[in-house]
């Protein structure tokens, strides 16, 4: 059995910090690159691609809505036509610095606001879906369960990895709760044990106490999550135990 472990990096700019990025970067398979708009800027995305290659972590694009003050979390009312533009744009920039150190990008992760609102909307979800494929038709595109992503690049014959989080509640349906509302980390063993059980048995308490049902290819982590360092060494030490490999979304699909 394997899972992916991803984590959103290259999130600061200018004077600003955030996230553990190299540290993260110890332990995940897949880093998904801030591309400028709600953060990163370019001598931050090429630093960040750089310790991809250092610790061999496949990299993948991470675009979002032209909402830096906002942190991309800001629902914006933009036409399909605007989006696949942005996206676009977003892959490109950091398609150049991947070339620049010999690397090709896996995948395509939405931020954000951009990635929720794409989850439901079936024009906005085609508009990303069709940007990326423009690009690259093998660059891989995650996506919740259930969800518009997934069902229109299914159809339009792309990759899709479906994902789970560690660190944030998810609904009955497999879909998560955009808001930093938990779980809140008291047990680092505890919510390693919450992914073992994800990918061993597809299956995620929710917070009303009801089970949901999830297909698992790829884990996320957030870098700026408090004791986030903490959390993925656990993940990476329960999984070990229950001879889960971790690998890139790449090796898994």
């Amino acid at each position: 059995m394997k899972v992916d472990l991803n984590c959103d990096m290259g999130e600061s700019f200018g004077l600003y910090q955030i996230g553990n990025d190299e540290e993260m970067m110890k332990y995940i398979s897949s880093a998904n690159i801030a591309c400028g708009f709600h953060g990163g800027d370019p001598y931050v995305m090429n630093q960040t691609v750089q310790l991809a290659k250092k610790y061999g972590v496949a990299i993948g694009a991470h675009p979002g809505f032209p909402d830096l003050m906002g942190f991309g979390r800001r629902y914006m009312s933009c036409t399909p036509e605007e989006v696949k533009d942005y996206v676009v744009y977003q892959i490109g920039a950091l398609k150049g610095f991947a070339e620049r150190y010999g690397l090709e990008l896996q995948h395509c992760k939405p931020h954000g606001a951009l990635y929720m609102m794409a989850m439901s909307d079936e024009k906005l979800a085609r508009a990303i879906l069709e940007a990326i494929a423009g690009v690259s038709e093998r660059m891989i595109v995650f996506a919740l369960n259930n969800s518009a992503v997934a069902h229109v690049g299914e159809e339009m014959g792309i990759p899709i990895a479906y994902e789970v989080y560690a660190d944030r509640e998810h609904t009955v349906d497999g879909s998560i709760i955009l808001t930093r509302t938990g779980p809140t980390i008291q047990s680092y063993e505890d919510m390693a044990r919450r992914v073992v059980r994800m990918v061993e048995e597809k299956k995620v308490f929710i917070p009303d106490g009801e089970e949901g049902v999830v297909e698992v290819h790829t884990v996320c982590i957030h870098g700026d999550t408090v004791g986030a360092p903490k959390l993925i060494k656990q993940i990476r030490i329960a999984l070990e135990v229950a001879g889960i490999t971790v690998e890139p979304v790449r090796e898994i699909l």
